[in-house]
């Protein structure tokens, strides 16, 4: 119950946060201070942002970020062993947030909005 507690509170926390100072930041100057997560969908996933709702892109974004986090936190939160809380949280970053970025290219991809690869 209280790694249920923690995971929420972390998301909550990084959810507002991330509002506060990524999204509203990004929402005013649209192509010039872009998310490095849309740079990077962009780049490695050629997402197509003309077609998308950019918006929305940008809360997904916050979502996915906040869940990534919060994942992170409770796991490492959870490890006994100093050694393994940094090896493992290092480890863990890298997998989840790899593995949560292309979850939101196979959900444009669905969705058609992928510019095509030559």
């Amino acid at each position: 119950m209280e790694e249920l507690f923690l995971f929420l509170l972390s998301f909550i926390f990084v959810f507002v946060l991330y509002q506060i100072f990524v999204i509203r930041r990004a929402k005013k100057k649209k192509k010039s201070r872009q998310p490095i997560e849309v740079t990077y969908l962009i780049y490695k996933y050629h997402l197509d942002v003309d077609n998308i709702k950019y918006n929305q892109l940008l809360q997904l974004i916050a979502l996915v970020s906040s869940f990534d986090i919060a994942l992170i936190v409770t796991v490492v939160m959870n490890l006994s062993n100093f050694f393994l809380e940094i090896i493992g949280g290092f480890l863990l970053t890298f997998v989840t947030i790899l593995l949560s970025y292309h979850l939101v290219y196979l959900f444009y991809k669905k969705k058609g909005m992928i510019k095509n690869e030559l």
